[in-house]
């Protein structure tokens, strides 16, 4: 279902959430064919994706094609918020060509474009390892990966009520209560890059996680203000308080997107989820002043999905019947999961698999050409099943501890030094608020070229003060500085992994916390514990994640370079001040002689005095009044002032300029 179905008052917000647009999915929803469902698991013999794919609908090409040699890195310079809600009338053709021109010739682009590069490297190698694997008898794959639809199948759990609820462009809806001349305008939170935008400027192309002066290209009259974090994080907490109110155990997935469970809500007061969450956001707005959109379905993942259905302030049901969800995940892009970012969207395209349907026609290759774990995941998403429990971030499991910052071009080893203290001072905060610490601790760095390094040590003992941090670090830095001549970095980060709380009593001696089971996540054993293993959803999320978290820092770097690049070509030449009117001239001997020679002039004195009448300080400054005048009104017994006395109250006047 495309994201237009059921969002017919998306373009423009209500200002009251209870006559929102509210919608279904599948309440007229088509029989499914044969080859939507799953087969028996005891296939006789091998199927190819090319036969079992005949007889399908013909679907929609993507924009991007291979015959333009940049047209895989033109959609890649897209950014991570391509699938945003409110962009469905922009031309992302003319957004990826503005994107590009703008770029071009940076860093940024030139380490995109190696990237690029590498990836379709590895694409052309899965396409061939794809053509060796048609060559050989897979009916052995087939089966187990029908065995494994069939032990998810038995898995499915549709009788919890899951809702992901999405504040709508936060930061700019919090920025209009203060200042609500912005809610007509198109506009934007962010400098360098673009954290939120509201639905004007998103019209124009503009999205969160752009680069500011790519923003500006695509939309002159765009207003950026600056951010505003301890106002965000107030009116979120106002959120939070109605949240809590419906699931106490709803979970934060960021400042402004939580998922609830709302099943035991449900029952204790006679309410459907729609009337449930449709009062829910009502309450919200009537707290915050914000409007949220939600999605309501029998899991997370496709609650995530469905809350950009009807955005802005809508909600979105998807029902609780397995084959009203396989047909809704038939068509569903793979972008659209959360978990497949862009490079896992493009190794899935290249092998033929655009939307989830598709996965099934690969079944028997999937876990050869990208994992067992991917398998398993893909399998999953065909299927339309995730998670059902829900609870808070602190009470989930974490792998690890880490934080890194941004800046410009840094090449001295002091500076260096100084700013990998800082980080472990910011690091040791976020130990100390999580209530953690780390027995592996990491240093990652990118240098101007953008190329990464990271190194890794095993301090003697578990590690969360900054100056344990900090000591054990810099060892791994100091050798950096050796191995790489000249080095000069624009990111720095440090991450504790192998981590072990300071907080919860049932720890093991590792360290670790003992995995929970999930209703639904008995798909496998693990081998070595007997115990069930974790959703692969979660690993895949929390990897599409980080690759969202590299394309910030790598486009705020892009800011920071254009930034730049944009003073020195716009740094005016230098200019000499006249000590006298305090007007800027051009750096030329002559023409600066002749405009002092004019300011000392009789009249132009006149006029300073009648207009000014400078106090006793600025009169150090000017030259002092005279009675006696000679040509020109140039003082008497003195001819015309030399270039060394130019370039002396030059000297003078920009010493005095810079202690201001």
């Amino acid at each position: 279902m495309s994201d237009a179905a059921g969002s017919a008052h998306s373009s423009v917000p209500c200002e009251q959430p209870h006559g929102s647009p509210v919608s279904h999915y599948g309440l007229s929803s088509p029989t499914l064919d044969a080859f939507d469902l799953p087969p028996a698991p005891a296939s006789p013999t091998m199927t190819t994706p090319e036969a079992e794919s005949r007889d399908r609908p013909e679907r929609p090409q993507p924009a991007r094609t291979a015959s333009a040699e940049h047209d895989s890195l033109k959609y890649h310079l897209l950014g991570p918020s391509l699938t945003k809600a409110g962009q469905d009338t922009v031309d992302q053709t003319k957004v990826s060509e503005v994107i590009y021109n703008a770029s071009k010739g940076s860093k940024f682009f030139n380490n995109e474009e190696v990237k690029d590069k590498n990836l379709t490297e590895k694409i052309n190698k899965i396409l061939a390892k794809r053509r060796q694997l048609e060559k050989i008898d897979l009916t052995s794959d087939q089966r187990r990966a029908d065995d494994y639809i069939a032990e998810l199948e038995l898995s499915r759990d549709m009788s919890q009520v899951i809702v992901h609820l999405d504040c709508d462009a936060f930061y700019a809806a919090v920025e209009e209560l203060d200042r609500p001349e912005l809610k007509d305008v198109p506009f934007a939170v962010g400098k360098g890059v673009l954290t939120t935008c509201n639905y004007h400027a998103r019209k124009f192309g503009c999205r969160s996680g752009m680069a500011g002066f790519v923003a500006m290209k695509l939309c002159p009259q765009l207003i950026c203000v600056p951010m505003n974090f301890a106002k965000y994080m107030a009116k979120a907490e106002e959120v939070r308080e109605v949240l809590a109110m419906y699931d106490p155990n709803f979970q934060s997935a960021s400042c402004d997107e939580a998922y609830l469970n709302l099943t035991e809500y449900c029952q204790e007061h006679h309410m459907t989820p729609e009337e449930a969450v449709s009062q829910m956001r009502a309450d919200v707005y009537e707290k915050a002043k914000i409007t949220v959109s939600a999605g309501i379905a029998a899991n997370a993942k496709l609650a995530k999905i469905c809350s950009n259905k009807n955005k802005p302030n809508g909600q979105f049901l998807l029902p609780s019947d397995r084959q009203t969800i396989v047909e809704f995940m038939r068509t569903l892009p793979t972008r659209k999961v959360n978990g497949i970012g862009r490079v896992f969207e493009r190794e899935l395209d290249a092998i033929g698999v655009k939307t989830c349907g598709d996965i099934y026609a690969h079944r028997a290759y999937l876990a050869k050409l990208f994992g067992q774990k991917a398998f398993q995941f893909l399998m999953q998403c065909y299927l339309g099943l995730g998670r059902t429990i829900v609870k808070p971030a602190e009470d989930r499991e974490r792998k690890s501890v880490g934080t890194e910052t941004t800046f410009r071009e840094l090449g001295d080893r002091d500076a260096l030094r100084d700013k990998l203290r800082h980080v472990a001072e910011e690091l040791e905060g976020d130990l100390k608020r999580t209530e953690y610490k780390g027995r592996t601790l990491c240093i990652k760095i990118k240098l101007h070229t953008y190329e990464v390094h990271t190194r890794q040590t095993t301090p003697p003992f578990a590690v969360n003060k900054a100056d344990d941090l900090y000591r054990y670090s810099l060892p791994m830095l100091e050798k950096l500085m050796k191995e790489i001549p000249d080095l000069k970095l624009r990111l720095m980060g440090l991450r504790v992994t192998q981590i072990i709380s300071t907080k919860k009593p049932g720890i093991d001696f590792f360290g670790r916390a003992a995995k929970t089971s999930s209703t639904s996540s008995k798909a496998s054993t693990s081998k070595n514990e007997g115990t069930w293993e974790t959703w692969p959803e979660e690993e895949f999320e929390e990897a599409a994640q980080q690759e969202r978290n590299d394309e910030m820092n790598e486009l705020e770097k892009l800011s920071q370079e254009q930034g730049h690049q944009e003073e020195e070509r716009s740094a005016p030449e230098p200019q000499w001040q006249c000590p006298i009117c305090s007007i800027s001239q051009p750096p030329d001997d002559a023409s600066f002689n002749a405009h002092i020679d004019f300011c000392l002039s009789k009249q132009t004195i006149r006029e300073v005095v009648k207009s000014t009448a400078p106090s006793p300080e600025k009169q150090s400054i000017a030259p002092k009044p005279i009675t006696k005048k000679g040509k020109r009104g140039r003082p008497k017994n003195e001819g015309s002032i030399s270039e060394q006395q130019a370039r002396e109250k030059r000297r003078a006047f920009f010493s005095l300029g810079n202690n201001n």
